[in-house]
Formats: C-alpha cells, sequence, structure tokens
C-alpha cells in the first residue's frame, strides 16, 4: 500500500472545498483545509512547511493563492505547491511562478 499524503486543501467556495477534502480523505489522505490564502499560509507555517502538497485556488479574497504561494516558497522553498482556477486571466498571473 502507497503512503498516504498529507495535503492542506486552500478553496473559498465551502462547496468545492468540502468534495475535494472528502474525496481525498476516502483516499486515505490526510486533509487540512483553508478558506483562503491567509488561513492557508498560517497553517502552513503552523505546520513548518510540513505538507507534502498544498492545493488552492488562485481567486480568493483576503489573501489570493498566489500571493500564498510565493509567502510559502519563500518560508519554505522545498514545498509543493499546485495552483487551479476556473477563471482564465489568471492563468498569467500563475505562469510568472515557474
Amino acid at each position: 500500500m502507497p503512503a498516504m499524503a498529507k495535503l492542506l486543501i486552500v478553496e473559498d467556495d465551502e462547496s468545492v472545498r468540502t468534495l475535494a477534502a472528502r474525496a481525498l480523505e476516502r483516499a486515505g489522505h490526510t486533509i487540512d483545509i483553508a478558506a483562503d490564502g491567509a488561513q492557508g499560509l498560517s497553517l502552513i507555517q503552523a505546520a513548518r512547511g510540513g505538507y507534502d502538497l498544498v492545493v488552492s485556488d488562485i481567486r480568493m479574497p483576503e489573501m489570493d493563492g498566489i500571493e500564498m504561494a510565493i509567502a510559502a516558497a519563500a518560508l519554505f522553498p522545498s514545498i509543493r505547491i499546485v495552483l487551479m482556477t476556473g477563471y482564465a486571466d489568471q492563468r498569467e498571473r500563475a505562469e510568472e511562478l515557474n
């Protein structure tokens, strides 16, 4: 059996956040959730970057996913972050991170 991962889901849409968390928990992963980038960054800091993967929406209130990813990567350079969005205009901003 493969090792299960510790994941952080950062998504402001509660239904999407809940669906993603449930699906990944059913697959055996440990899941933490945050409703925006500021909450996500706080959890990343509290875990000392100890997530196997952070999956984040880009467009969110308070702090967006790109701002969170930049701040998290500055603190924990080896952290893995996947950004997702339903807004095509956010793609260019995300491509600048690579």
